[in-house]
């Protein structure tokens, strides 16, 4: 297994609220929002908990959807305890790798994409207003990329006392490349120039690299953050959560 990661405040924020999480067999990035520092607490909270949470090999479903629950109640206990962080919440995107299948676990508008040959799958929902728009057939997904509500989140971490959680498998192949990003990336690229990007650099750190410079080069208006992960045969025996 081969990955690459970075994480890049962009052009316009005073602040990176973005985040990431590369451990063993499980990745993620989440994406924090609310003012004066709180997004960036958020995003911090979530990916420690998640990163502390022990996810079994033998149910990772029932892990990750757990995981994912504590870290609402963390960060929803935390921004009651302090007026300033009052509605912080955040985007999680998880990947969890074990025993041959990809699970994914997701809260929010970062995404989890599937590289596989000469075709990019979005693997991920959009906890969106926008997303669902689309979803219904009100939007169509170019529309959607420059609507005026399409940072408004349907769901999000930290936000209520309780969250819904998508998790969800997938089998994977040879050579398949996964890519978590949160929506600084997503939201200045279109998804064929993603996937072009990642054909054209077989080492992960260089397709990172790459995405978020162009992302840049479109202005990226928001924080950037990009996890690819490279998968081998070797990697399908892969069971459990290793530190």
């Amino acid at each position: 297994m081969l990955f690459g990661a970075r994480t890049d405040i962009g052009l316009v924020r005073k602040t990176n609220e973005d985040g990431f999480h590369i451990g063993g067999n499980l990745f993620a990035v989440a994406d924090g929002m609310g003012g004066h520092q709180a997004g960036e607490v958020a995003s911090r909270l979530a990916l420690e908990v998640l990163a502390d949470y022990p996810i079994e090999g033998a149910d990772p479903q029932s892990s990750l959807r757990k995981a994912f629950q504590k870290a609402n109640e963390v960060i929803y206990a935390k921004a009651q305890q302090d007026e300033a962080l009052i509605g912080m919440g955040t985007t999680l995107t998880a990947l969890f790798i074990a025993e041959g299948r990809l699970w994914v676990a997701h809260v929010g508008d970062s995404r989890a994409y599937l590289c596989r040959r000469q075709e990019l799958i979005q693997l991920t929902q959009d906890h969106s207003v926008v997303g669902e728009l689309v979803r219904n057939g009100d939007l169509s997904a170019q529309e959607a990329r420059f609507h005026p509500h399409r940072n408004l989140l349907t769901r999000a971490l930290g936000t209520a006392a309780a969250v819904e959680v998508d998790v969800f498998a997938t089998e994977w192949q040879h050579d398949d490349k996964v890519l978590l990003c949160t929506d600084g990336l997503s939201g200045p690229l279109e998804d064929d120039e993603i996937r072009q990007i990642i054909q054209e650099h077989d080492d992960p750190q260089r397709a990172v690299d790459e995405l978020i410079k162009q992302a840049r080069k479109r202005g990226a208006p928001d924080n950037v953050t990009a996890v690819l992960i490279k998968l081998a045969v070797q990697d399908q025996a892969a069971r459990g959560r290793q530190a």
